[in-house]
């Protein structure tokens, strides 16, 4: 066994010291000298992990965006589909301005009109394609 002396020694060696405990403020201080810097850097990992979190998935996030771009995408395909289009509208257009053929062909589709001694014979439209097989016997 040790003696109280030995003992006293072994305290200070790790640094306690024998005798009255120190006040509870002077603890409170020396708690929280030593506790600052772990405590700041759990606030500052928090800030930074809410921080990329509205970075992703805020108002203005990388999803947000990441949809706005698919949207501009389909948008530019739509705009270049109705510009051509406009294209052909004016190049047909221009040909039922100036091309004879071309207007006797639109007048004939469209208008039925016929030149003298022809005659039109106006079929059915064909019925739409069934989805069933006819069967077999």
């Amino acid at each position: 066994m040790q003696t109280d002396n030995e003992q006293e020694k072994g305290n200070i060696q790790k640094g306690r010291t024998v005798g009255a405990p120190e006040p509870f403020s002077k603890r409170t201080l020396n708690w929280a000298l030593r506790m600052w810097r772990p405590a700041g850097t759990v606030v500052a990992v928090g800030l930074a992990l809410l921080l990329a979190w509205h970075v992703v998935n805020g108002k203005h996030g990388l999803s947000v965006w990441q949809q706005k771009r698919v949207e501009d995408q389909q948008l530019r395909k739509e705009i270049e589909n109705l510009e051509q289009e406009n294209a052909r509208l004016s190049q047909r257009i221009e040909k039922l301005k100036s091309d004879p053929h071309a207007i006797e062909r639109e007048a004939r589709e469209k208008l039925h009109y016929a030149k003298s001694g022809e005659v039109i014979y106006a079929l059915p439209p064909e019925p739409p394609a069934q989805a069933t097989k006819p069967s077999t016997r």
